[in-house]
């Protein structure tokens, strides 16, 4: 078959960049054009008005919560992700990794009604072992984070297996034949090649956490500031007349953030898959 001409071949992206153009692009034009605009006029007060008062508490509580889930998230999935890997049990193996699959993308109204049934006011398990009235809630910040975690965990484990399977069992007999022990091993070893991956993990979890809504918006609702409830609420007319366009502003700032996580994230991957060949 005739190569294609490297003048034409370019052409072969077009379907590509016609998707991209649509989807991203043109929600981008509208929400900058709708961000740096008031009354008619070109203006920044949007964005000004975006990180000030309850607009600013609610994108530190977001970025907040966000880091809280990331870290202990990527913990605890690195903990569980090397007991399968490690494990002998080839079943046990899969049923974690399928579950984990399935979990991480169980969200919106449906884990946040799961969630209320078990541990809510009313909840079995609250009533069960009387939590509530050893002051028990799961609407406020910290019942957030535990919500959150039920899906950054499992998805934590799906980024961290590859990554230690990719661990050359040569590496470790190496250092045992060297005389390291197996807290040297990973102290010099493991956890450095890890470390690309892990701070990737961080990075998507602190992501996922960050853009969440449903589940927040069912379960807590205004109670925990956070800024995607307060992009609902001002799409859905909760602001002053004329400042309908905060919400577009607010938008732009967790696209900024979410540039600053994709910033990090995408070099770190790249660095890891170098040292995992």
């Amino acid at each position: 078959m005739a190569n294609v001409p490297r003048s034409k071949s370019w052409l072969a992206t077009v379907p590509l960049l016609a998707f991209v153009a649509l989807v991203f692009g043109v929600p981008l034009v509208v929400i900058l054009g709708g961000t740096f605009t008031r009354g008619g006029a070109v203006s920044t007060a949007n964005v000004a008005e975006s990180v000030q008062g309850a607009y600013l508490t609610a994108l530190l509580g977001s970025v907040k919560l966000s880091a809280l889930v990331a870290v202990v998230g990527a913990v605890l999935g690195t903990f569980l992700a090397q007991a399968v890997v490690t494990s002998r049990f080839r079943a046990l193996r899969e049923a974690v990794l399928t579950a984990s699959g399935v979990l991480s993308n169980f969200g919106g109204v449906p884990l946040a009604f799961a969630w209320i049934a078990t541990l809510g006011n009313s909840g079995v398990i609250t009533t069960s072992l009387g939590l509530d009235a050893r002051g028990w809630s799961l609407y406020n910040f910290w019942g957030l984070a535990l919500v959150y975690l039920y899906f950054s965990i499992p998805l934590m484990v799906l980024v961290v297996v590859p990554a230690l399977d990719g661990l050359r069992p040569q590496w470790r007999e190496a250092a045992q034949n060297n005389g390291a022990s197996a807290w040297q091993f990973w102290r010099y070893v493991g956890v450095p090649v890890l470390t690309p991956t892990l701070l990737g993990g961080v990075v998507l979890l602190f992501g996922g956490s960050f853009a969440a809504y449903a589940t927040a918006q069912a379960m807590v609702g205004s109670a925990v500031p956070l800024v995607t409830l307060q992009i609902a609420n001002a799409l859905s007319g909760n602001v002053l007349i004329g400042h309908e366009n905060v919400a577009l502003a607010l938008s732009l700032d967790m696209i900024l953030v979410a540039g600053l996580v994709m910033a990090v994230y995408l070099p770190l991957q790249r660095r890891s898959a170098r040292w995992l060949r």
